[in-house]
């Protein structure tokens, strides 16, 4: 919505409180207050007095009973580079205050840090809360589309919405940036769903596009077999299996940045050998695959265990994992791009009528089609094009080619 009842600062900025809080048995005669200098250790370092606010038993007091020091140490010890010292002033609350500037005996000393959290690009979408009460508004009561309809309904319905756009018609891609270890693998993320793409990051920063390996697989189970490879089972008849698998230690010992080397004569990767053998002859395979003929590495995908898997020479890599997330992993991520809007909502009505069995056929129908034509201009709006940025791309397509 509109910036109503806020200010352009709290547009771009959140701003949430930390406290703490501790009794003090004497006036400045606590570890944390030394009689006479009266100091204030805070765990973390704001950096300015507006940002800290002094409750002595729930009663603020004056800022010019004390000074905040948040850049210079008084002395050598590290922590006095942020510290509140207490002074006399004509200030002082007598009812909570020794003459000093220091909480009197028995008293609670309070705290509170504001901290601005960035909040940069948030006005383009709308939170779910606000979704679930514009709908309710517009739609739900006497002589609207629906009479009644419980909150939860509702608010059901417009995360079943927030999911199928991000599938689809908003589509939410989150990329997150990790190591490659000595295992060769790393997890799938938190609210992964499907992946759009995996690359390996240069030196220069520059991403180079690593392709799925189809022609390998990470079994989700390696089972133990005897000599004769019979199944072998424990006390209680459950199936033993061993970790890694035998296809996955041989996929990681794959050196396939030499290939001219020791290479056995089965391998994927030793073309000469392998498909004049298995495809009868020669002349049989003409060129190279672009999908093998890359150095860029490849990655498999553990969908049972929930990881990536990379080939060996991935090891020590820094990788970017572009993926879908379902815009619910958070409660900050269920909102919806204000391109969107009319969209969720048509959405939410057309799920809600097509669920109560007392609505007419005639009605459902009319809402099926409005919600379509509403995620259909949804697509055009988010589709983002740009005339000038299309113009320079089909430069490059004006080459005469042969």
């Amino acid at each position: 919505m509109g910036l109503l009842g806020t200010t352009t600062q709290q547009s771009y900025y959140s701003q949430t409180q930390t406290t703490w809080a501790e009794t003090i048995n004497g006036a400045g005669s606590t570890g944390t207050l030394t009689f006479g200098v009266t100091t204030v250790y805070f765990p973390t370092r704001p950096t300015q007095q507006a940002d800290i606010a002094v409750f002595i038993d729930g009663v603020e007091i004056k800022k010019n009973t004390y000074s905040y020091n948040g850049t210079s140490p008084s002395d050598t010890d590290a922590d006095d580079s942020y510290n509140i010292v207490f002074h006399n002033s004509n200030g002082v609350n007598a009812d909570v205050q020794a003459t000093n500037g220091a909480p009197l005996a028995g008293k609670t000393l309070l705290f509170k840090e504001t901290v601005n959290t960035e909040k940069f690009g948030t006005y383009r979408y709308i939170s779910l809360k606000d979704i679930v009460n514009n709908f309710i508004v517009a739609n739900v009561g006497d002589m609207k589309l629906i009479s009644s309809v419980n909150r939860s309904e509702v608010l059901f319905h417009a995360k079943r919405g927030i999911q199928e756009f991000s599938y689809d018609v908003s589509r939410v891609e989150k990329i997150q940036e990790v190591d490659v270890g000595p295992s060769l693998s790393v997890p799938m993320p938190q609210d992964y769903v499907n992946y759009v793409q995996l690359s390996w990051v240069d030196t220069g920063g520059i991403e180079h596009l690593i392709y799925p390996g189809r022609y390998t697989s990470r079994p989700s189970e390696s089972v133990l077999q005897d000599s004769v490879y019979d199944y072998l089972f424990d006390s209680n008849g459950t199936l033993l299996t061993q970790n890694p698998s035998s296809t996955n230690t041989k996929f990681n010992a794959l050196d396939i940045n030499n290939l001219s080397g020791n290479v056995p004569g089965d391998s994927y990767y030793l073309h000469s050998l392998y498909y004049e053998a298995t495809s009868g002859g020669r002349g049989t395979r003409y060129g190279l695959d672009p999908e093998t003929a890359q150095k860029n590495g490849v990655f498999i995908i553990d969908e049972a265990n929930g990881k990536f898997g990379f080939s060996s020479d991935m090891s020590g890599r820094t990788i970017t994992i572009k993926y879908i997330s379902d815009g619910l992993g958070t409660d900050a991520e269920m909102q919806v791009h204000k391109l969107a809007e009319e969209a969720i909502y048509k959405h939410i009505a057309f799920s809600i009528l097509s669920s109560q069995i007392t609505t007419p056929e005639y009605v459902v129908e009319r809402y099926r089609k409005q919600r379509r034509a509403a995620m259909r201009n949804t697509k055009l709006r988010l589709s983002n094009i740009k005339l000038s940025e299309l113009t320079q791309v089909m430069r490059g397509k004006s080459k005469h080619i042969k």
